[in-house]
């Protein structure tokens, strides 16, 4: 696969990352360039200005396991920037032929039904099953509750990228947008990087360049990002303002699949609102469905 833009995109964007200082070295008062200039980025690897150049380009194809290490030293790049520099030599090297999946036509990702049961054992905090997409594919009844925002619209087809960029809602629902859009772009990014052959990932990253403008500014920087855990702050529109801890756990027998379950700190407001929020979906979940009747 031809990535060669993708390369050359990514590495003049490390490098303008760095400041001279950074590096050790002395940033002189006619610098045309942000961050380091080619040949100083070559000098720190140790290799030639042509070489580096060539890579720069885009053309990763044979380069040593020492050549990009050196080269994530001399970019600073850290552990999810240097797995993402690796997987882009991998598929310009065509060695990712050997271990992606087989491509087969696109088809709803299926979950074995014992998932869902681990899931509805979970009965303290949201918890749900989410892909390296961002598609949503399974909760427990907590985390629909939770995510009523993102249900409420059929147009974020149950996505979490999508609700950040193109539904209002998120705004409210995320009072720190800003980097949590960040993330959701880093995460994009990296599995981009990390399978390149995925073509649902192809057309949600297309939709959302066209229809929103913030997410093609950060699709833009060429940002990775590892995200397991952390702590996020939330606006509910039910019970409030809340600040929960979350942890992502990768599934063993899927790897592109996350569990992710949020908590909050005992005896904290966040706690009760927990709990608030646990009652008012098992009130909603009890509540009868019946069927319109229809007309005469």
């Amino acid at each position: 696969m031809d990535n060669r833009d993708e390369v050359r995109e990514f590495l003049t964007s490390r490098r303008a990352k760095i400041t001279p200082e950074q590096a050790g070295l002395i940033a002189g008062s006619r610098r045309r360039v942000p961050g380091l200039r080619r040949g100083e980025v070559a000098a720190l690897a140790d290799l030639s200005a042509e070489y580096y150049a060539k890579l720069e380009r885009g053309n990763l194809a044979g380069a040593s396991a020492a050549v990009l290490e050196a080269l994530a030293r001399a970019l600073r790049l850290d552990d999810a920037e240097r797995a993402h520099l690796l997987h882009l030599a991998q598929t310009a090297d065509g060695s990712d032929v050997l271990t992606r999946p087989r491509r087969r036509a696109a088809r709803p990702q299926t979950l074995h039904r014992s998932l869902q049961w681990t899931l509805d054992a979970i009965t303290a905090g949201p918890a749900f099953v989410q892909n390296s997409r961002m598609d949503v594919l399974a909760v427990n009844q907590f985390a629909r509750a939770f995510f009523a925002d993102l249900y409420a619209s059929p147009a974020n087809q149950e996505n979490l990228a999508r609700f950040a960029f193109l539904d209002p809602a998120s705004r409210r629902f995320y009072p720190d947008w800003g980097p949590f859009a960040d993330m959701c772009v880093a995460m994009l990014r990296t599995e981009a990087g990390r399978n390149p052959h995925d073509k649902e990932l192809h057309d949600l990253v297309g939709e959302l360049s066209t229809r929103s403008d913030e997410f093609r500014t950060r699709w833009g920087a060429h940002n990775v990002r590892r995200h397991g855990t952390g702590t996020k702050r939330f606006d509910h529109a039910i019970v409030g303002k809340l600040t929960l801890a979350f942890e992502g756990l990768q599934m063993v027998a899927d790897p592109s699949l996350t569990l992710t379950i949020y908590t909050a700190e005992p005896g904290s407001p966040s706690e009760e609102g927990l709990r608030l929020l646990a009652s008012w979906a098992a009130t909603q979940e009890a509540q009868p469905h019946t069927e319109p009747l229809a007309a005469d």
